[in-house]
């Protein structure tokens, strides 16, 4: 007697959404031991954070998609038995990396101070350009702040408190609680550049006089 095979899926959309279970499965996976391995010092701060924001614009980009279907990380994550508390912290209630949600960045050294400085400059005035045009989805806004407050946060000149890091901080909170494809209200988008700008005067105020 012929055995007939076993599908998980009857049709090509239930096959999709099988498959993105998969993916969903694989980021939280990958979270977690990424979490891990910055607890244990077995990777840089650089190389956590650039890790970390790709796994977490690839889960808003993915869950977004997923809301019908998993309305509930932390019931898909109890579903399949996983045990990543520290992926699911990460992804659904911070958003944002430990570097950057602590501010754990090591300061640059004074050798790399100019090219920091730069690098701050060149954030700043990418993100205000990319409202100018209308760049305003979050998967679009996120990674530019993403980049801008991780830089800021390389200079030891700049106090904890700074405006520039505090208000950045907060906008990279508010975006992690929305879609990878929402948009910033035209007064949302209004607000962020003013932060930006204003961040960006005292940054330029708060370097040493006399060069950069």
């Amino acid at each position: 007697m012929m055995m007939m095979e076993a599908k998980l899926w009857n049709d090509k959309r239930e096959r999709e959404m099988y498959d993105n279970f998969a993916e969903l499965f694989a980021i939280i996976k990958a979270t977690e031991k990424l979490e891990r391995a910055y607890i244990r010092d077995l990777i840089s701060p650089s190389e956590y954070e650039s890790e970390c924001n790709k796994l977490i614009l690839h889960f808003k980009t993915l869950s977004a998609s997923l809301r019908d279907t998993v309305p509930s990380i932390q019931r898909f994550a109890d579903t399949y038995k996983m045990d990543c508390p520290s992926a699911l912290y990460r992804l659904v209630t911070s958003g944002v990396p430990a570097t950057v949600e602590h501010r754990a960045t090591v300061a640059a050294s004074t050798s790399n101070s100019a090219s920091i400085v730069a690098e701050c400059v060149q954030n700043f005035i990418t993100s205000m350009d990319s409202l100018k045009l209308n760049m305003v989805a979050v998967d679009q806004v996120y990674p530019l702040l993403s980049d801008l407050s991780a830089s800021l946060s390389k200079l030891s000149i700049l106090p904890p408190d700074f405006e520039g890091k505090t208000k950045m901080k907060e906008w990279l909170s508010r975006l992690a609680k929305m879609g990878a494809a929402d948009e910033l209200t035209e007064q949302q988008s209004r607000q962020l550049h003013f932060d930006l700008e204003s961040s960006y005067n005292s940054f330029m105020a708060a370097l040493p006089k006399g060069g950069n």
